[in-house]
């Protein structure tokens, strides 16, 4: 099982192919798989990659080949292994290839994270083609050990003790973010358009600490230009009352995950970012993507239930509050002054948290023990 195709069709812009860029690179790096990722998006994955090229339809990146996935592209033969991410169908001239092989590949459909209970039934079913002699095998991350698990590199959490204070001190001066001022507190945002945001800046505006926004490219951005009534740029901070916004490039993956480590509170968004907040130990507000008769807010307790099983009850209410407002299940109050007061115990207990996740298997590893069983 040394070769693996890996599928990717850009939905959610940065979250879909930044996971499957995650796992290729993990599967290359850390298994020594020749691995193809292909992605029918590659304007999309340039802005998170900015090393590759959007106009190549085949090229290197790292030890992982990119190819531009279109219904006319060629298949020269599948790989031992194929991976369809996120529900995305295989083209017929790409199942005329697995048909074509001496040995039928294994084929998994990696399916969207859930906390939900019923992920543990499905995860490892599988399910026949219905004109060919094929069968598709869902594979579903998750949060126990009768899971898929989650995407962490080897090593990752402990690598974080080796990175010096001074080192993400100059990290934050390169993107134009000075020292920490006295009680400041210092968050990064990455969201959808979100209705919530400016009564949110307009409270940190008001607040009693200092609030300083490092803000990612995307729909946010322009809320924020219309809240400040200014453009923003990149490196040029503004400021209204007690609260100054820097907007920053968008940051390759190490950068972004550096970032989440060294801010006090992470916004995040979709599924790639959400993990990687968990992974950086500090507190986080997830805002979902929304799904059609607000499915997603079952998805939303469902992984509040187990991350917030061992806080104690008041901080628990904060975060449970502000992330319910955030995703717009209930009207604004004081979520943001109960989730200030309480942010000592939600780092203490989102440091746990991170640490109980990271006893588990990672998806990489049981993803290759679950091919070699088939």
């Amino acid at each position: 099982m040394s070769s693996w195709d890996i599928f990717c069709s850009v939905v959610d812009n940065f979250g879909d192919v930044g996971v499957c860029w995650r796992l290729a690179r993990q599967l290359s790096q850390e298994h020594c798989f020749q691995v193809r990722l292909w992605v029918d998006d590659l304007e999309t994955f340039a802005v998170m990659s900015p090393e590759l090229s959007p106009l190549l339809a085949r090229q290197k990146l790292g030890s992982v080949e990119v190819l531009h996935w279109t219904p006319e592209c060629t298949v020269d033969s599948a790989a031992d292994v194929v991976i369809e991410a996120f529900g995305c169908e295989l083209s017929d001239n790409y199942l005329n290839a697995i048909v074509q092989r001496e040995k039928t590949p294994v084929w998994i459909n990696l399916e969207y994270l859930s906390a939900e209970s019923w992920v543990e039934e499905c995860h490892g079913l599988v399910s026949p083609h219905p004109r060919l002699p094929l069968k598709k095998y869902f594979f579903y991350p998750g949060f126990t050990e009768k899971t898929g698990g989650l995407l962490r590199e080897r090593g990752l959490l402990a690598s974080h003790a080796g990175v010096s204070a001074a080192d993400d001190a100059l990290f934050l001066n390169q993107l134009g973010v000075p020292d920490r001022q006295p009680h400041e507190v210092r968050l990064s945002l990455f969201c959808y358009e979100n209705p919530i945001l400016p009564d949110l800046l307009s409270t940190w505006a008001h607040n009693s600490v200092p609030i300083r926004v490092l803000a990612s490219p995307g729909a946010a951005r322009k809320q924020l230009a219309d809240w400040f009534q200014r453009e923003l740029v990149d490196g040029m901070p503004l400021t209204r009352g007690t609260l100054t916004v820097h907007p920053i490039p968008f940051l390759v993956h190490t950068e972004y995950d550096r970032l989440l480590r060294v801010c006090d509170l992470n916004f995040v968004r979709g599924e790639d970012s959400f993990i990687r907040a968990q992974w950086a130990k500090r507190p986080f507000v997830w805002q979902i993507y929304p799904q059609s008769e607000n499915t997603h807010l079952v998805k939303l307790e469902a992984f509040l239930s187990r991350y917030l099983s061992l806080m104690p009850d008041v901080a628990r209410q904060a975060v449970r509050n502000l992330w319910y407002v955030w995703n717009g299940a209930v009207s604004p109050g004081n979520e943001w002054g109960d989730f200030l007061a309480n942010l000592g115990v939600i780092q203490s207990q989102t440091e746990q948290w991170s640490s109980q996740l990271d006893r588990m298997p990672d998806l990489v590893d049981n993803l290759v023990r679950f091919v070699q069983e088939k």
